[in-house]
């Protein structure tokens, strides 16, 4: 039997709004599709959307991450734009302060390619299968000047490049130049000379800094001098593995060039696939030099 518009049967077939369980309402979010009184109804470019579908979200129907600012690399600003320089320095005190009080564990982390030399037989380096030697050279230091100064630059440098680029963006930039510097220096030095220092990954972070600058057209002449000024103690100054500091400077140029020019349509495509071709020019590094020691 047909019944009457507005019995009660039709009346409990009707849903009720989310937020106010005592009111019955035919219209739904046309996000969540969840069923919203008058009340609760915020106008969208589509049909109407619930408080909570407008707070946590753009109110286009676009998820929430889309209407997030970016930076010019397309990183997601923090409130903390220099909490990973922050923790990068606080690893390299540590392994610094741990390294004052045991040589056989500065032995273990410096960068070297085979020890003993000939005539003996090899027993440690990279040459040996200790690819970890690239990794934690870039965080071991022995003189306090070194790491001061390393430590001071990449306060400097990295606290900036850290909120342009997005934390992501820039530990990938620091850990690409700082490889390359130490594949570099594997594969050009001596094979029984250790080194060691976040050097190589500095220098990608100044190569990095012109290329932003130079995007942002700031003047580039403060940069330029104190990179000139590097390089000259870099080859002016015994003891110090000037192949960490191009490897890790060409590195970061170019990384930095693809973090800031990539093309907004692939933008993650380039710039992570350039990151990627870094690492591989790395292996290829290492691998050959392997060859040459083996």
């Amino acid at each position: 039997m047909d019944q009457p518009a507005g019995s009660p049967q039709d009346a409990q077939s009707l849903p009720v709004c989310y937020r106010h369980p005592d009111r019955e309402t035919g219209i739904r979010c046309t996000r969540c599709e969840r069923p919203i009184c008058p009340e609760c109804m915020v106008n969208a470019s589509v049909g109407f959307q619930c408080p909570d579908c407008v707070r946590n979200g753009s109110g286009t129907g676009h998820a929430p991450d889309a209407a997030r600012p970016r930076t010019i690399a397309g990183g997601t600003i923090t409130a903390d734009p220099r909490l990973l320089t922050k923790i990068l320095i606080g690893i390299n005190l540590a392994v610094f302060i741990a390294v004052q009080t045991s040589t056989s564990l500065l032995n273990d982390l410096v960068l070297i390619g085979a020890w003993p030399p000939a005539p003996f037989n090899p027993t440690e380096g990279v040459a040996e299968g200790q690819w970890y030697r690239l990794v934690t050279s870039m965080f071991t230091h022995e003189a306090i000047w070194h790491i001061a100064f390393n430590m001071l630059s990449l306060w400097w440098l990295g606290g900036p490049l850290e909120a342009a680029l997005g934390r992501a963006r820039y530990l990938a930039l620091y850990f690409c130049s700082g490889l390359a510097g130490s594949a570099l220096t594997y594969l050009l030095a001596d094979s029984t000379t250790a080194s060691l220092g976040a050097s190589g990954a500095i220098f990608g972070l100044f190569g990095a800094t012109a290329i932003l600058m130079r995007r942002l057209q700031y003047d580039m002449r403060p940069i330029i001098a104190l990179l000139v000024i590097n390089l000259i103690f870099t080859f002016g100054w015994s003891n110090i593995a000037w192949q960490a500091h191009i490897g890790g400077l060409v590195a970061g140029v170019v990384i930095g060039y693809a973090m800031v020019h990539a093309p907004r349509q692939r933008r993650v495509l380039v710039q992570y696939g350039t990151c990627a071709l870094v690492l591989a020019a790395v292996v290829l590094m290492t691998l050959l030099r392997t060859a040459q020691l083996t």
